[in-house]
C-alpha cells in the first residue's frame, strides 16, 4: 500500500482518520498541525473519493460510507498501514474524528498501537466488548463527556 507521509523522519507516526466527508480542509489542517508538533502523519483516504463531501452533504456521505466502504473495510485499510509502517516507527498513535474515531476504537486492540484519541465516535457504542490495549481518550458530544483508559 502506498501511503503519503507528512513529516521529516520522526520516530512517532500519527494516523489521522477523517470523518465520513473525506480528506477535506479540516483534515488537511489537522495533519499540518500534528506534523508541526513533531510527528510524522498519515491520513488515508478511507472513502475512495478524490473530492470530499461538503458538510451539507451529510446524508450522501453517510450513505456512501455505509454502502461502499464500511467499518471493517476501513479498519482493514488502517491495519494495512500499521503493518507496512510498524518497523519504521517507535510509536504509532491514531487520531480519529467521527467515523474515524470508531475505526480508531476498532484498532485499539492491536498491540502495535501506542495510543488513540477519538472525537465523536458515536458508533463506538456498538463495540463495547472491545478492551483497548493502549491508552485511550474518547470525546463525545455533550457537556463533559469523555472517557479515558490507563
Amino acid at each position: 500500500m502506498t501511503t503519503d507521509i507528512i513529516g521529516k523522519g520522526s520516530s512517532t507516526l500519527v494516523i489521522v482518520l477523517h470523518e465520513i466527508y473525506g480528506l477535506n480542509q479540516f483534515m488537511k489542517e489537522t495533519c499540518r498541525v500534528v506534523s508541526e508538533l513533531g510527528a510524522d502523519v498519515v491520513c488515508p483516504n478511507l472513502i475512495d473519493r478524490e473530492v470530499p463531501f461538503d458538510y451539507t452533504e451529510v446524508d450522501e456521505a453517510y450513505q456512501h460510507f455505509t454502502e461502499n466502504i464500511g467499518l471493517i473495510s476501513a479498519k482493514n485499510k488502517v491495519n494495512s498501514i500499521i503493518m507496512d509502517l510498524n518497523a519504521k516507527y517507535e510509536k504509532i498513535l491514531i487520531l480519529g474524528y467521527s467515523i474515524g474515531a470508531t475505526i480508531a476504537w476498532l484498532c485499539s486492540e492491536d498491540d502495535k498501537i501506542d495510543g488513540i484519541i477519538g472525537f465523536y465516535g458515536s458508533k463506538i457504542r456498538n463495540y463495547t466488548e472491545i478492551s483497548p490495549k493502549c491508552p485511550t481518550l474518547l470525546f463525545f458530544s455533550g457537556k463533559g463527556a469523555f472517557l479515558s483508559s490507563r
